[in-house]
């Protein structure tokens, strides 16, 4: 049953969320930028589409602890330092991220299982937002997915002056059910479907959404891995690794130690191809040039990935990428200098 409460009682729809769980919503912060903060009484949402970093934050943080060895004389004590999550709630996540955490899972839930990641998957409860108005550099339908009917624990839609929420998981039946009078039946979902339409031509006309993706994919793109066209592409990248660090299905991460002075802390925190210390090992390397880790990047995303996932691409289309590159690179540049090849 789809529910709906006016946009006026936002404050209201939070606080009856917020007196169960923790909720967490893209706000603009001082320098004008959305981020996810938990709400609290004036923490307003933000009219922005896509947070400056991710939703992955909440599942696949950028650092977390791992275990912890102290020195007890001639004895090393080992602590685990996993702990069981909060149960939370995720607002306003669009499609492009929504449909990343399938991504990941694919990665983190196979065997052998991410526990950490697990753990947090369980408890946390998503509520996507769909697209009203999308910006220039979305390229979401190049991979299939759909702005105006966002997947998640709740679809949500603002339209007009209302809020409609639709349950499409038990944890999302729940928490749905737990709003009691804030929220009541939506008997007519007409302005949804207004919405939806209106969204969907601006979607149709926007500079990315309509490109040819038979080049891509599987064995096709691996026959232009020895393209010349890797080096003109990859000669003004700077290896900053930006498009990594904003990118929801980015994965990958490295495992550190720290000498506290007592003992030795162990975490892991995310990592980049774009570096070029990633993936080095005792004999030094395998990718010494920019060059290599640029096309490494790119490889993963429309092939790697999608041959062992039944031709799934490893991108969303949300966009961040061309919006924080300092030298405007972007998958989009590259499939289409690609997709050039003869």
């Amino acid at each position: 049953m789809t529910v709906k409460l006016p946009v006026a009682k936002l404050d209201d729809f939070f606080a009856a969320l917020s007196a169960k769980t923790a909720v967490y919503l893209p706000s603009d912060n001082s320098a004008g930028q959305s981020e996810f903060r938990r709400w609290e009484s004036g923490v307003k949402l933000s009219s922005r589409l896509n947070t400056t970093r991710s939703a992955k934050d909440f599942f696949f943080p950028q650092t977390e602890d791992i275990v912890d060895f102290n020195m007890k004389g001639k004895t090393i004590e080992v602590i685990d330092r996993r702990t069981e999550s909060e149960d939370f709630v995720v607002f306003g996540a669009r499609a492009c991220d929504v449909a990343s955490f399938a991504i990941l899972d694919s990665v983190y839930l196979a065997d052998p299982v991410d526990s950490f990641y697990k753990n947090r998957r369980e408890h946390g409860v998503v509520v996507s937002l769909a697209c009203a108005r999308p910006d220039s550099t979305c390229f979401c339908p190049l991979f299939g997915i759909d702005a105006t009917e966002p997947s998640g624990d709740v679809t949500g839609w603002i339209a007009g002056e209302d809020l409609y929420l639709k349950p499409n998981t038990e944890k999302g039946t729940d928490l749905v059910a737990s709003l009691g009078a804030v929220a009541s039946e939506a008997k007519d979902l007409s302005a949804v479907d207004r919405q939806k339409k209106e969204t969907g031509e601006i979607l149709a006309r926007l500079p990315f959404a309509k490109r040819d993706m038979g080049k891509f994919g599987g064995e096709k793109l691996i026959e232009l891995f020895n393209s010349p066209k890797w080096a003109g592409l990859s000669e003004a990248c700077l290896g900053c690794g930006t498009c990594t660090f904003v990118c929801p299905t980015c994965q990958c991460y490295d495992i550190r130690d720290f000498d506290s002075g007592h003992g030795v802390k162990r975490f892991r925190c995310w990592d980049s191809c774009m570096y070029s210390d990633f993936t080095k090992m005792a004999h030094g390397n395998p990718r010494l040039t920019q060059v290599e880790r640029f096309r490494q990047r790119f490889m993963h995303k429309l092939v790697y990935y999608p041959s062992n996932n039944g031709g799934k691409f490893g991108c969303v289309g949300c966009g961040r990428c061309l919006k924080s590159c300092p030298i405007s690179m972007n998958i989009v540049k590259v499939m289409k200098a690609l997709s050039e090849e003869k």
